[in-house]
């Protein structure tokens, strides 16, 4: 079951079009990636979900249903523009935003001070933000985000600034996050956030939906049929027009790596059958798929 549906969305601005009948699907329990360059129209649809903007036309339905006001309760957003009232101590802050979620002034104190405790940061309580650095502040806003338990996480950035230890903090909280059941909306130029953490992802250029679907479905059908194939031999493999040509192959003493394009239709066990009829020894034979970070520069490329 979808906890969002957008169905053919679209914004406008006078006349610049920020979103043009946009339609995506984000599955209960996932790590959905909302992808695309600069100005694509990612950040206007997270507002329209959030209910910060109305859209020019199209539905938005939440959990099955015309999303409401009350419903933007059961969301945390972490907006790209981090911000904290830079005169308010830390703990008063939390425990503000934690209330403006719904929650007691009681259910916030206890559970801010325990992701504080989780954070190391238990002695930032009354610190003023001012007193913070940037990545001490974002470690503050990441905790108000999801403080309350929200249904739906909208994290836009949410790695930019941090030091790889505490990259890999958040990364480990927002997989946690998914395993109790939250829904996490991942909007990253880090295509290797997007292979690590994300189920699905739709990649959004130009105001317009380019694709949507699942990370490895997307990966594989984007995959130009190449193979690595690590093998010992004296000799090297001798290639076989009707079922795959050498790309390359590389020797260290008899230990060799080549890169073998097959033929279309062509069926796999044929080809390992003809490899192994040589005199060599198989170490390792795999499907080389494509990075995210290709298929976005190429999806793009191609949109321009």
């Amino acid at each position: 079951m979808d906890i969002i549906q957008c169905k053919d969305v679209s914004k406008s601005f006078g006349e610049k079009v920020a979103l043009d009948h946009v339609s995506v699907n984000i599955p209960k329990g996932m790590i959905f990636g909302l992808l695309g360059p600069n100005g694509a129209g990612k950040t206007t649809l997270i507002r329209i979900i959030n209910r910060i903007t109305i859209p020019s036309g199209g539905t938005i339905l939440f959990d099955g249903h015309p999303i409401t006001q009350s419903d933007v309760e059961r969301i945390g957003y972490l907006p790209e523009e981090r911000g904290l009232y830079r005169k308010m101590k830390v703990g008063d802050q939390a425990m503000y935003l934690a209330q403006l979620k719904g929650m007691s002034a009681k259910d916030a104190g206890d559970a801010l001070r325990s992701w504080f405790v989780k954070f190391g940061i238990q002695s930032w309580w009354n610190k003023k933000v001012e007193e913070l650095s940037k990545g001490m502040a974002q470690k503050v806003q990441f905790i108000t985000t999801v403080v309350h338990r929200p249904s739906l996480l909208i994290l836009d950035e949410p790695f930019s600034g941090f030091d790889p230890v505490n990259a890999q903090l958040i990364r480990d909280e927002i997989l946690k996050l998914k395993e109790e059941g939250s829904t996490i909306v991942l909007s990253t130029h880090n295509m290797e956030s997007v292979e690590e953490l994300c189920d699905n992802i739709a990649l959004i250029n130009k105001s317009r939906l380019v694709i949507t679907g699942g990370v490895d479905e997307i990966r594989h059908k984007y995959g130009n049929n190449n193979v690595e194939l690590v093998y010992t031999s004296s000799a090297s493999l001798q290639p076989a027009g009707s079922l795959f040509r050498i790309l390359s192959d590389t020797c260290d003493s008899d230990r060799h790596t080549a890169v073998l394009s097959l033929e279309r239709g062509t069926d796999t066990n044929e080809v390992l059958r003809h490899i192994i009829s040589q005199p060599l020894v198989v170490n390792s034979y795999k499907e080389l798929v494509p990075r995210m970070n290709d298929i976005f520069i190429k999806l793009v490329t191609e949109e321009e």
